[in-house]
């Protein structure tokens, strides 16, 4: 029993919750929830670690505390964990941490690189080596996770573009940050600034650069005229930005074609689901037709009726078709 209590009593104080040891979950805050999540990891004396994102919702100075703590551990060869794996979308906190960085692609997961990070350590945040290695971590991961939008191609061999599983509000919220940040930012800044999930900002940053409203060179994010000319219209008259660039994709085109030929201008939402199935079949076909035809009831293209599960056009000759 000492040695429980003496190891809690360590633990706890690592962390920065003395004098709450008898505290109710509900006179918690969230960044000390976050905190006894990280002790109760390392009051087992754990031979590996395995970390999701454990310093983020955490304050700064907190946060570096129980990096240097950890890391203090870990390096110790006469104690446990011998192991931490650790998942963040912080890149600088990667660097300051991992020896070994595993970039992963999104949708499916897979590893994409793996980076050997052999920096010295006390690693120092603001040295060229540092920094440099920053740099490519971050090319590698704008790279892979923004690859420049593929054009539809003119002829019969059609290039389907999967459209992100995004809201026009979440996008909408990436083209108005942009616009109070000079009109440009990285785009870890903006998930760090509006506190979204790395992935969730990605998808919102893929969705506006398929409806050209931003660019996105390297890895940054540029608002384009069209998303200048959209950021300043009032939120009502938003809806008609969306209508011509999702006209123009190619997924939006073609199923607006089809049910062009369809009785009654209009499709069983199963019968929908099965033709995106055909022309994109390495995508979550249910999770595509839910966020087309949110997008395209938003800009007025299409209609679902939820009582009898169809999707129809709106208008007589909606755009795009022919």
């Amino acid at each position: 029993m000492e040695e429980i209590s003496a190891r809690s009593t360590k633990t706890i104080r690592m962390v920065g919750l003395s004098g709450f040891e008898d505290a109710f979950p509900r006179e918690l805050s969230g960044g000390m929830k976050q905190r006894v999540g990280v002790a109760r990891a390392l009051a087992v004396d754990p031979e590996i670690i395995l970390m999701d994102e454990p310093f983020s919702h955490v304050d700064a100075l907190t946060a570096e505390t129980l990096r240097a703590e950890i890391v203090d551990l870990w390096l110790a060869t006469d104690s446990n964990p011998s192991s931490i794996v650790l998942v963040g979308h912080d890149v600088s906190e990667v660097v300051s941490m991992a020896d070994r960085i595993v970039v992963m692609s999104a949708a499916p997961g897979r590893v994409r690189t793996v980076i050997e990070n052999r920096l010295p350590r006390p690693r120092e945040p603001h040295s060229p080596e540092f920094l440099q290695l920053v740099e490519r971590v971050h090319e590698v991961i704008a790279g892979s996770q923004l690859a420049d939008v593929p054009k539809a191609a003119p002829a019969a061999g059609l290039a389907f573009e999967p459209f992100p599983a995004v809201t026009p509000e979440q996008v909408a919220g990436v083209l108005e940050y942009l616009a109070s940040h000079g009109g440009k930012s990285d785009v870890f800044r903006i998930g760090h600034d509006t506190r979204q999930e790395f992935g969730a900002v990605i998808d919102a940053v893929n969705a506006a650069e398929l409806l050209d409203l931003v660019e996105t060179p390297r890895r940054e994010v540029v608002l384009s005229q069209a998303g200048r000319f959209f950021v300043t219209l009032p939120a009502g008259e938003r809806t008609r930005v969306w209508r011509d660039p999702l006209s123009r994709l190619t997924l939006f085109r073609e199923l607006t074609r089809e049910l062009m030929a369809s009785p009654g201008r209009s499709l069983g939402r199963v019968d929908v689901v099965e033709w995106i199935g055909r022309v994109l079949p390495t995508e979550n076909a249910e999770t595509i037709c839910e966020t087309i035809v949110r997008w395209g009831e938003v800009a007025g293209i299409l209609e679902s009726d939820v009582s009898d599960a169809r999707v129809s056009l709106t208008a007589p000759t909606p755009p795009g078709g022919r």
